[in-house]
């Protein structure tokens, strides 16, 4: 199965969105099931309260620092990982991205995992 469908799978199954992106990618991160539930427990739905960042772009940040860093900031992928994914769901920020002030969905959040798990993969070369 890919990544990404894994993660909607995960998703699906308890876990929140930023666990769901964290599992996707156990296998490469080398840390227990529960370590990364632990990890991301506080970050779904925009850190709780829908006002801050989309949880499974917060997991694809946690796997990207956990994957690339070496020593030194890695600030520049960060902010290119950011980019990318609200070029591609419309937003960054939970209550923008399930239209809350708007009524206009940007993207769904099964949407916003696959292409959290897609947008990482394409630009920061992990498996």
């Amino acid at each position: 199965m890919e990544r990404k469908e894994l993660a909607v799978e995960l998703k699906h199954n308890g876990c929140n969105c930023c666990q769901a992106v964290l599992l996707a990618f156990k296998d490469e991160l080398g840390y227990s099931e529960e370590e990364l539930k632990k990890m991301g427990a506080s970050f779904g739905v925009g850190m709780g309260c829908m006002e801050a960042t989309c949880g499974a772009l917060i997991g694809a940040q946690m796997i990207l620092g956990m994957k690339k860093y070496e020593g030194k900031p890695i600030l520049r992928d960060a902010a290119t990982l950011a980019k990318n994914f609200a070029e591609t769901c419309g937003a960054t920020i939970c209550k923008d991205l399930k239209g809350v002030e708007t009524g206009v969905v940007k993207c769904e959040c099964d949407d916003c995992v696959r292409n959290a798990v897609e947008v990482l993969l394409r630009n920061s070369q992990i498996k």
